[in-house]
């Protein structure tokens, strides 16, 4: 049983294959600069790596090529051994709650919302088609990044804005980040043996959020209408007061969506910083007594903790904190910072347990009031999951 999943961007594709009877990585790779000069692709099976420079006019040849690598390569056999392909889309907003089959209806209805989603949903829309022609007669499905937000309530989810804002144009909280975040509900679920958990999710990569999880469900998470919301990030800024926006344009001769880039792609840990949107070459920083990568870091820390808090009291309580992705488990300080933090909590870490990197651990001491666990997440995995189980109703 052999499922692809793909993440597919505006100039990239990525892929996965899995081997769902033991979900096991089979190959993985990325298709880049699609469109632009010097396009390439990587291809990963086991330990080898095969990279090569292609000329990548559209989605269409970069498919094309992977397929055609995958049975040159004696990677899969034939093609027929692929019975599904899971595709990630940014943005579901709240007609989708779920992942689905990829049918004419549901294309239409990612058409109709693909603005919500710019930079994102029509790239993912690109890859979908391109496997379509492709792969004409193998299933598809559709796992959407905001899916697993949607059991939030209004009151989560409701900007306090003119409430025709919402019921005209559809402006609210959508969140992201949701597969991984459901990866790690799932996941703890399963250490436990139960559901009724009350979970800190913390996604903590380039882009970063936080959701709170009770019972198996989403309950209220940090990003917002788009990405750009809830903690400092990389290069996004996060929450931010509005109202310095028009100074700062005013002084700057910026229009708005110039300043929108500045936010997106120049603030966060980049911006304050001036040094890195990398938290390595910030933790670097730190370590060499560096003022502005201090600054950035300490900053950095107190969003994350302010939103832990916040899940903590809206849970009423927490059993477990779940630190994931790239910075969240890689970042052994960081984490130890952030708990510090939560001591007033009952949070205790083992500072042995917390260095360690690989598998899933609990980093947390046996009197730590919460549980504290560093969980690699797999949004691959979810997204191969999720096809098999609906191609196989």
């Amino acid at each position: 049983m052999k499922i692809i999943s793909i993440n597919a961007g505006s100039s990239s594709l990525k892929f996965s294959l899995f081997d769902m009877t033991d979900e096991s990585v089979i190959a993985s790779g990325v298709f880049e600069r699609i469109g632009i000069d010097g396009s390439s692709y990587t291809i990963k099976v086991g330990k080898e790596k095969t990279k090569e420079i292609v000329k990548l006019e559209n989605h269409i040849d970069a498919v094309n090529i992977l397929l055609d690598k995958l049975t040159s390569m004696n990677i899969i056999k034939s093609l027929d051994e692929i019975v599904g392909v899971g595709h990630r889309v940014v943005q579901g907003k709240d007609i989708f709650d779920k992942t689905v089959l990829v049918d004419d209806e549901v294309m239409e209805k990612l058409e109709s919302i693909k603005h919500f989603a710019p930079l994102h949903n029509p790239a993912n829309m690109e890859g979908i088609r391109a496997f379509q022609k492709a792969l004409p007669n193998v299933p598809m499905t559709v796992v959407f990044d905001t899916a697993f937000h949607q059991t939030m309530d209004e009151t989560s989810y409701i900007y306090p804005v003119p409430y025709e804002w919402y019921t005209k144009y559809g402006i609210r909280k959508y969140g992201a980040h949701g597969t991984s975040h459901r990866y790690i509900a799932q996941t703890i679920s399963e250490l436990y043996g139960k559901e009724n958990l009350n979970i800190i999710s913390c996604h903590i990569g380039n882009g970063a959020s936080l959701a709170a999880i009770k019972n198996g469900k989403c309950i209220d998470t940090s990003m917002g209408f788009t990405p750009l919301a809830g903690v400092m990030m990389g290069t996004r800024s996060g929450d931010i007061d509005p109202s310095i926006l028009p100074p700062v344009m005013e002084k700057e001769g910026k229009d708005i969506n110039q300043i929108m880039d500045d936010l997106n792609k120049h603030s966060g840990v980049l911006g304050v910083s001036g040094i890195s949107s990398d938290m390595r070459d910030i933790e670097d920083g730190v370590k060499a007594g560096n003022k502005d990568a201090i600054r950035a870091y300490k900053k950095y820390v107190r969003r994350i903790v302010e939103y832990i808090a916040q899940y903590y009291v809206l849970l009423g309580g927490a059993d477990v904190i779940v630190f994931t992705a790239g910075v969240g488990e890689n970042c052994d300080i960081l984490r130890e910072d952030v708990c510090d933090y939560l001591a007033c909590l009952g949070v205790k870490l083992d500072l042995e347990e917390n260095k360690k990197r690989g598998d899933i651990n609990k980093i947390s001491s046996d009197d730590s009031k919460i549980d504290v666990y560093v969980v690699p997440t797999d949004e691959e995995l979810m997204i191969a999951r999720d096809t098999l189980n609906l191609i196989e109703r």
